[in-house]
């Protein structure tokens, strides 16, 4: 008898373990199936609207034409929410920024409409526009920087074909978007963030993906703008406009020396370039009173490397380079020069001429580090040269400066005195 009650028992214990078992294995692919399930539907659904919409263009084309800038604002009925950033009133002319983010009391989502074209649309409230008293004036602005390009250009002999880089149309870092008959030219810490962006929803990468990736916008941008030869790049300026973003050279090295040496990621390719200029510069006579104790060069150290890869005609790195070489606004026509200094307004005039106004909007990103005001930085880090080292550097920029109507004189007052001339006021 009680062998029989034993037996039972473990037969009990059997049933229950199997059953365990079953239910540890069943209920992970019930999960599975019910996440499937539902995944299923929402294709469904995805498709369902997808074939909607596909009808609603049909019927749209069926309709009588309409003017180009009616059928890029026209909307197709799906909204979603979007961040945008809507900055005082009172300050940078009223830019509205798209981004996004958790500042409180700073940022806000608004409904948005997408287009045939793809694109969000942004709302008739949030653009920022000029007055027509202000895009008149921005016209003759326009017209005055291109026609001084034109002059100093025929001065310098840099509108004749040569062959070195200050007289070889390069067209190396020209994006050309034909489908919004826009083109630019990235000239590297002069607002290249914020365009290429911009330049990027333009090729059809959402604002909230480029704001959430990792990858670097100019990869993404390069995956859609494929590098242009000359031929192809006046091909396209017939029906586009093209523009570049002009900085005052010394402001733009400044902020290329703190973003890409001062402020280098660990390992990256600046950091290993920081680490070896301290190697070979830091040691030497004229600097060694003006080095530091930091794993990066000093600015002195700095300008001294760059100086002598400028004399031993060694490549210039795409953030220290002259825009000149760069671009080479001389050998290929450009329809607007914007101003680092004037960005607000300058943009604000490209985005209208250009019919942009519902597609993208002037955005400000990498607004620098530290913190600190561009006068001050200017003062504090070009104290540390002396008149002769700036002469050097201004050498090399001058084109920068006089094609774009830039002046030293605000930077010469800074110079420390030369060494040789302290060396012998000392002496006598």
């Amino acid at each position: 008898m009680k062998f029989h009650k034993s037996y039972a028992n473990c037969r009990v214990r059997r049933y229950l373990l199997i059953f365990t078992a079953l239910s540890l294995v069943l209920l992970p692919l019930s999960l599975i199936y019910l996440v499937w399930n539902e995944q299923l539907q929402k294709i469904k659904g995805y498709e369902l609207q997808q074939q909607q919409q596909r009808q609603q263009q049909q019927q749209q084309h069926q309709q009588p034409p309409q003017s180009k800038r009616a059928k890029q604002i026209q909307p197709a009925g799906q909204t979603f929410r979007y961040p945008v950033l809507l900055l005082n009133k009172n300050k940078n002319k009223e830019l509205t920024v798209v981004a996004t983010g958790k500042t409180k009391n700073k940022w806000r989502y608004v409904d948005k409409i997408n287009n045939e074209t793809g694109l969000s649309l942004i709302p008739e409230y949030a653009i920022q526009s000029l007055s027509p008293e202000e895009m008149q004036e921005m016209s003759v602005r326009m017209e005055a920087r291109l026609n001084r390009l034109k002059e100093k250009c025929s001065e310098f002999g840099l509108d004749v074909v040569g062959q070195d880089t200050w007289h070889t149309p390069n067209t190396w870092e020209f994006l050309v978007n034909k489908k919004y008959h826009i083109i630019w030219c990235n000239v590297f810490k002069a607002a290249s963030s914020s365009w290429m962006f911009n330049f990027n929803v333009l090729a059809g990468y959402t604002p909230n993906y480029l704001l959430k990736t990792k990858k670097i916008l100019l990869n993404l941008a390069r995956e859609r703008y494929p590098r242009v030869t000359l031929q192809e790049l006046r091909e396209a300026q017939n029906d586009s406009t093209t523009f570049i973003i002009a900085r005052n050279p010394f402001e733009r090295l400044l902020s290329a020396y703190r973003d890409k040496i001062v402020f280098a990621l660990p390992y990256s390719f600046h950091d290993k370039l920081g680490r070896s200029i301290v190697r070979n510069y830091r040691k030497k006579p004229k600097l060694v009173s003006r080095a530091g104790n930091t794993k990066y060069p000093s600015f002195p150290e700095f300008v001294h490397w760059l100086l002598d890869q400028v004399k031993r005609g060694n490549y210039i790195d795409m953030h220290f380079v002259s825009a000149t070489s760069f671009c080479t606004p001389c050998l290929i026509r450009f329809d607007m020069i914007l101003k680092f200094e004037s960005l607000a307004e300058d943009q604000l005039y490209l985005i209208e001429k250009t019919g942009l106004q519902r597609v993208i909007a002037p955005v400000w990103r990498n607004m620098g580090k530290g913190g600190r005001k561009t006068q001050e930085l200017q003062q504090q880090f070009y104290s540390q040269l002396t008149k002769q080292e700036m002469l050097e550097l201004y050498n090399y920029y001058q084109y920068d400066f006089d094609l774009f109507d830039y002046d030293i004189k605000e930077y010469l007052k800074y110079a420390r005195a030369d060494e040789e001339a302290g060396a012998a006021a000392s002496g006598a």
